[in-house]
């Protein structure tokens, strides 16, 4: 798509007679028609995730065509409390049309779609445009942009309430550009002002390919480290994907509310749904778009403490380590995996988080395989990594069925990732570790540290060579990252 160059002066809605923004998305990217707009929405919040997120401060969608990605835009707009009043919505992308310095506000007029007209803080815009040399008013980034306008009909069908937003489009490819918007933004991050950020991820690789990138881009992101994602997008460039164009079309507004979170350990990113247009019925699995729905908490009570955050009652370690010791038994003996009932199951068991499960057998190590992430709730992330640990661990060969009763099943149920640029902010027995250089990686988890008695060097040392692949010292020169793990087992 040609872009245009534009160099914008500063504006305010003084300077011309009121102008509606008219959608310019409506017959494209969703129907113009109210009624069968209306069906449509219907249909995606019918199927879409249920709320989950609690404290949200802004959440991560699609903007795609309906059909393509409408049904995970739904599920990160569930996560929304449809009865909160928020004194403004602001929703923030990268522009497709124009190329510009900084970011446009719209302050013209409200945005129209075909459920009616939602306003405009103009007010607040004008403000924002007069006090920060980074933002104006660009013609040009609203004329035919759909990176907003496609967000603001499933607002008008989820919310109960009157609300208005902050369009905010970003013109500028730099990271620095980037951080100046941040910077001027970062007093309205607060619970009394929702953020929606634009994005779609990969861009035309086949099926596979969008699978993975999209995950490598999902697990930086919730990393909650502009850095992390900066190195993804740069080493995706030199790793040669089949028709990848991009990580993340938005990921200028990505980045932006990175810089507005990282640091602080009160947010948590968690990931709500992934799709890609080829899971669509009118998609190509040799060339797709992938879409996730990001939620973005804020821990109310100061920075979040992940180890105390994550607290099972005694019943709910015991339903999860049934499902792992059940899962075990069907998937060796069955080769499928046993349907579970959810029904009547606790939030803290339908929340999205990383685990691994650990098997022990006489006390020794028999498997142990996790994940960092999930799209999908902590009880199936169990079920899965049961089946993984006892078939899929490279050290070891599959269970048998003759070994189960032999089995002591452990659970650890992950925090998000945290960057670190000192070993000495790694506390042991409290803090698992991540190491990361290039395409090598390696991880232990807390309790690991405590069972052995290593020092913290012998720690590092031996993930980094044991379990990463780079040596003894090789830890010195690549990430770290900590995390903390509420464990429990049998």
């Amino acid at each position: 798509m040609a872009l245009t160059f534009t160099f914008p002066g500063k504006s305010s809605s003084q300077e011309s007679p009121k102008t509606d923004r008219k959608p310019a998305a409506a017959g494209k990217f969703y129907p113009s028609g109210q009624d069968t707009l209306k069906a449509q929405l219907s249909e995606l919040f019918r199927v879409a995730k249920a709320r989950t997120a609690r404290n949200l401060q802004a959440v991560i969608l699609p903007h795609a065509g309906y059909v393509f990605s409408g049904t995970v835009a739904a599920s990160g707009i569930n996560q929304v409390d449809p009865d909160k009043v928020y004194d403004n919505i602001f929703i923030i992308g990268s522009s497709h049309q124009a190329s510009f310095m900084g970011a446009s506000i719209y302050n013209k007029g409200d945005y129209l779609t075909p459920l009616g007209k939602v306003t405009v803080n103009i007010q607040l815009a004008n403000e924002l445009i007069r006090s920060n040399p980074v933002f104006s008013y660009v013609y040009d980034a609203d004329l035919n942009e759909h990176c907003i306008e496609v967000e603001v009909p499933f607002l008008q069908y989820h919310m109960k309430k009157p609300f208005r937003i902050v369009p905010i489009v970003i013109g500028s490819q730099s990271s620095q550009t980037c951080k100046r918007i941040a910077d001027a933004l970062k007093p309205y991050f607060n619970e009394r002002n929702l953020f929606l950020i634009s994005s779609d991820f990969s861009h035309y690789p086949p099926y596979n390919d969008a699978k993975t990138t999209d995950k490598a881009t999902c697990d930086a992101i919730i990393m909650n480290s502009p850095d992390a994602l900066l190195k993804v997008l740069g080493d995706y460039e030199k790793k040669n994907v089949p028709n990848l164009v991009t990580n993340l079309c938005g990921w200028t507004s990505v980045l932006t509310l990175l810089y507005m979170t990282t640091g602080d350990a009160s947010f948590t990113y968690t990931p709500v749904q992934y799709m890609n247009s080829g899971d669509s019925k009118y998609g190509d699995h040799s060339q797709c778009v992938g879409y996730w729905s990001v939620a973005i908490t804020r821990n109310p009570s100061g920075p979040a403490k992940p180890s105390s955050a994550f607290s099972f009652t005694k019943e709910e370690e015991k339903t999860l380590l049934g499902i792992a010791r059940n899962t075990i038994v069907v998937y060796i003996s069955q080769h499928k995996t046993p349907d579970v009932d959810d029904k009547n199951f606790s939030a803290n068991l339908k929340m999205h988080a990383g685990a691994f499960v650990t098997l022990k057998e006489k006390g020794e190590l028999r498997g142990c395989i996790g994940r960092f992430t999930a799209d999908i709730p902590l009880w199936q992330v169990v079920q899965q990594m049961a089946i993984s640990s006892a078939t899929q661990d490279s050290r070891f060969t599959p269970v048998t069925a003759g070994e189960i009763n032999k089995l002591e099943i452990e659970i650890s149920v992950l925090s998000p990732m945290k960057r670190i640029y000192s070993a000495d902010e790694i506390i042991l027995g409290k803090h698992g570790i991540y190491i990361k250089k290039g395409y090598y990686s390696g991880t232990f988890l807390p309790q690991v540290a405590t069972e052995t008695g290593w020092s913290k060097e012998e720690f590092l040392g031996h993930c980094a060579r044991d379990k990463a692949g780079l040596g003894w010292d090789g830890w010195k020169d690549a990430e770290l990252y900590t995390y903390e793990a509420c464990v429990f087992g049998e």
